[in-house]
C-alpha cells in the first residue's frame, strides 16, 4: 500500500473528508492517508500523529518521499496532544484501533481542549463500536453516517460523526448494531452478526463444559444470541 493507493478500508474514511480541510490522523500507519488527501489536493494541511518512535520516523519518511513536507506534518505524541491551537484542525480522523481506546483518545482530547473547533470525526474502530458509540452521543455528537466494508476476510465500520446541540434518541440495539447500519442490513453487516453467532455458539458450548457456576454468564450469552438473531432475521 503506497499514498496513492489506500486500503478500501482508507479509502472510504478518505471519502469522507470534505475539501478544503485541516486534518489531523491519529495513529496514521506511514501517514498513507493525509499524503494520499494532501495529494489529491483535498486537505489544506494534516498532521500525522503516532506515538511510538518506529511508525513516527516512517511516517516522516513516507511524507519526505512524497513531497508533501509543505502540507503534510509528522507528529510524535499521545492521542490528541499532537494537536496546537494555530494548527486549526476541522477534521479528525481515527484508523484501526479498537473502540474502547479512540473513545480515550477523545475523552482526553476533550479535556485537553483538543476538539475545539473541530467539525468532524472519522473513526474506523477495530472492535468496540458499540462503546465509541455511546461515548459519541453522550457527548453531544451526532453520528450522521455510517459504513460497513469486508477487506481481505475482514469486516470494519466507519463511523463519521458532527458536534450536534440536538441528542439523538439509541437503543441499546442502536449502539450495538448501528442505527444507520440497522436501516441498510445490507450482506456485509448480516456476515458480520452471523459470524459473531458462531462465536457465541462456540461460548456456550465451552460453558456448558465447565465444572463452574456459570449460570450467570450463560444467561448474558444466551440474551446477546437472541439479540443477534432477531435482528438479522
Amino acid at each position: 500500500m503506497n499514498e496513492t493507493q489506500l486500503s478500501k478500508r482508507l479509502e472510504l474514511a478518505a471519502s469522507f473528508v470534505q475539501p478544503g480541510a485541516r486534518l489531523a490522523d491519529i495513529g496514521s500507519d506511514h501517514a498513507y492517508l493525509p499524503c494520499y488527501l494532501a495529494q489529491k489536493e483535498i486537505v489544506h494541511f494534516a498532521i500525522a500523529g503516532e506515538v511510538v518512535i518506529g511508525p513516527f520516523t516512517s511516517a516522516k519518511k513516507q511524507i519526505q518521499s512524497s513531497n508533501l513536507t509543505d502540507k503534510v506534518e509528522a507528529r510524535l505524541g499521545d492521542g490528541l496532544a499532537v494537536i496546537g491551537t494555530s494548527d486549526q484542525i476541522d477534521t479528525i480522523t481515527i484508523c484501526g484501533m479498537g473502540g474502547d481506546l479512540i473513545a480515550r483518545i477523545l475523552d482526553a482530547g476533550k479535556e485537553e481542549l483538543k476538539l475545539e473547533g473541530v467539525t468532524r470525526l472519522i473513526l474506523q474502530p477495530n472492535n468496540a463500536e458499540a462503546k465509541l458509540r455511546r461515548w459519541l452521543i453522550e457527548n453531544e455528537y451526532a453520528i450522521i453516517e455510517e459504513k460497513i466494508i469486508e477487506e481481505n476476510d475482514k469486516i470494519y465500520e466507519i463511523v463519521v460523526a458532527e458536534p450536534s446541540s440536538v441528542t439523538e434518541t439509541y437503543s441499546k440495539e442502536d449502539y450495538l448494531f448501528g442505527k444507520r447500519l440497522r436501516q441498510e442490513k445490507n450482506e456485509i453487516f448480516k456476515k458480520k452478526w452471523q459470524s459473531e453467532l458462531e462465536k457465541i455458539a462456540y461460548i456456550l458450548q465451552s460453558l456448558d463444559q465447565s465444572q463452574r457456576d456459570v449460570s450467570s454468564k450463560k444467561k448474558e450469552v444466551e440474551h446477546m444470541r437472541e439479540t443477534i438473531e432477531e435482528e438479522i432475521s
